[in-house]
């Protein structure tokens, strides 16, 4: 019985190592035909490529060795071709171990004179175990030819472009700054970015995995060898005048003692700004060691209230609704209270009740009372409409980058203390920029044109620049006759003795920031335009917490407009208007 069922047992094993084999013999013919079947894949897919596809692959390895010729950024000019931007070309020397053909000291005695290093610590350099070692950074390319022509395999050059502003500080916060390396800019730089980078035509070539250029029969090597360079761009901006702007500007923020300051010089007529002053400024040429308070251009982004300047939109906006004309006369009480809101002029304690007032007397003394009231004459939405007509709670277009809005509440929230405040420049905050475009429309006809640091083409200047009619011509020649009035007969500093001179002064309490209430700081500033009977420049000034002296607008910001306002017409050869 035992035989008989081990007998079983092998027969059952020589049976399962038969299905093996036959398993076995499955799997090879499988695999077999397998193989077979990728071996004619392949064999077609690489006909395809070779014989049915070729120019799509012989054009998708030009692509890949494809390289374009080096591009310069076009330059920054000003109004007279001045240069104020430009790309200058400089090379970083390296060192390649791995093909040295001369030992480090050998290395050193060649290149320690031309490079200007010492032979010994260069030496030392040299024979780092790095596989590829820099020597030195940004050296001319005198220096490079130099080194070039030694025919070094072990050292190459390469190539990189810096970003140069040769008048320093000059314009800082119009031109910017830029860094190709980590593709950052600001300012001019950035909003033309497009159109520096813009060449006629690309120069295209094939290079080597090495980096060497292949050269083909349609290859210019000419072309290879020198840089594209972008389109340059010229600026409105006078250096002239900028000069001037920015020497009166520190000279008032020393004097004073202030935080921050502004001297704006636009042509109202066309929107073009002649000179664009910002303090705390920075040197482009080394951005990198500024601080973020010093490359912030404050007068686009932080806004203020504006204090006293805002009343010539105030009467501005009260004659284009007809509730007052240039002949209209306000009672002036001294003081008054809106709401529990007191309101009081300035002079109150010498002039506590002058009466019947016009409104030449109204931009002479700076009446809150008479303002206050003036706005109350409009409805609150006959008053908003005219101030969002004169751009406030709006960006102006400039073209230069980081602009804020500006805030005015909205009308629903209006208080009647809110409307009257309004009137005198408190409530409604602007920037510096905002303003000078506002008050350019009464120098301009009544109408409000985009303000602007380049010049553009007729054509692209149809597309960029707006023209808005705000208000009648009418109203605009009354508001400018008034505020030319009231300097002819004050001691003011911008009385002047050639030109008559439209301004206003302003000193504002500046906001408790993130909270309510007001800090003793204050804004002093100062706009206005000349000459009166044909304006041709307009000016606005801002000095920011003035801290020595007397802190008023027409002690801080008005001397400086006076300065600007003298060099200006003279660098212009602006006519005067005076009759001796």
């Amino acid at each position: 019985m035992k035989e008989i069922m081990g007998r079983n047992r092998t027969y059952k094993n020589y049976k399962s190592d038969k299905e093996k084999f036959k398993e076995f013999d499955k799997k090879l013919i499988f695999w077999q035909i397998s193989c077979i079947l990728i071996s004619f894949v392949l064999v077609a897919y690489l006909f395809l490529i070779m014989v049915v596809d070729v120019k799509n692959y012989r054009a998708q390895a030009k692509r890949q060795r494809s390289a374009k010729s080096f591009v310069m950024r076009g330059a920054i000019l000003d109004r007279n071709g001045i240069k104020l931007a430009s790309d200058k070309t400089s090379f970083d020397v390296y060192a390649h171990q791995e093909y040295y053909d001369h030992t480090p000291n050998e290395l050193a005695e060649i290149l320690a004179p031309i490079l200007g290093l010492n032979k010994g610590q260069l030496a030392k350099k040299l024979a780092q175990d790095q596989k590829i070692i820099v020597l030195k950074k940004d050296v001319p390319r005198t220096t490079a030819l130099e080194i070039r022509k030694l025919g070094l395999r072990e050292i190459s050059l390469g190539k990189k472009n810096e970003r140069v502003y040769p008048q320093g500080l000059m314009a800082a916060h119009i031109l910017g700054y830029y860094n190709a390396d980590a593709d950052v800019a600001a300012g001019v730089e950035l909003t033309a970015k497009d159109k520096l980078e813009e060449v006629e035509q690309d120069v295209n070539f094939e290079k080597t995995p090495d980096g060497d250029i292949i050269y083909e029969v349609n290859t210019d090597p000419a072309a290879t060898a020198s840089p594209l360079r972008g389109k340059s761009i010229t600026l409105t901006i006078d250096s002239a005048i900028q000069h001037v702007c920015e020497v009166e500007l520190n000279k008032a923020i020393q004097e004073k003692g202030a935080l921050r300051g502004t001297v704006i010089v636009m042509n109202p007529k066309n929107g073009e700004i002649l000179g664009y002053a910002v303090y705390p400024s920075y040197n482009p040429n080394n951005y990198k060691k500024a601080t973020l308070t010093q490359l912030t251009n404050w007068t686009l982004s932080d806004v203020y209230e504006p204090g006293s300047t805002f009343k010539v939109l105030t009467i501005a906006s009260a004659i284009e609704t007809g509730r007052l004309n240039e002949h209209s006369r306000i009672y002036d009480s001294g003081k008054i209270v809106i709401d529990k809101w007191p309101i009081e002029n300035y002079d109150y304690r010498t002039r506590p009740c002058p009466g019947n007032i016009d409104l030449y007397y109204l931009f002479e003394h700076s009446s809150n009372v008479a303002s206050a009231k003036a706005a109350l004459m409009m409805t609150k939405q006959e008053h908003y409409n005219m101030l969002k007509k004169f751009g406030m709670g709006e960006k102006t277009g400039i073209d230069l980058p980081g602009e804020s809005r500006g805030l005015i509440p909205a009308v629903k929230d209006w208080h009647k203390s809110t409307h009257a405040s309004v009137g005198y420049g408190y409530s409604v905050s602007v920037t510096a920029i905002q303003m000078a475009s506002a008050i350019s429309a009464i120098a301009n006809n009544g109408v409000k044109v985009t303000p602007h640091v380049i010049k553009y083409s007729p054509e692209e200047e149809a597309e960029k620049i707006q023209r808005v009619q705000v208000i009648k011509p009418e109203t605009a020649h009354s508001v400018a006759k008034l505020l030319a009035g009231s300097i002819g007969r004050s001691k003011s500093p911008v009385n002047l003795d050639e030109y008559h001179v439209a301004a206003k002064t302003g000193t504002a309490r500046k906001s408790v920031y993130g909270g309510k209430g007001y800090t003793t700081k204050l804004v002093t500033s100062i706009v206005g335009f000349l000459p009166a009977s044909n304006p041709q420049v307009e000016i606005y000034v801002v000095i920011d917490s003035p801290s020595k002296g007397a802190l008023w607008g027409s002690t801080v910001a008005a001397p400086v407009f006076r300065e600007v306002a003298l060099q200006t017409a003279r660098i212009m050869n602006i006519a005067p208007d005076k009759k001796k």
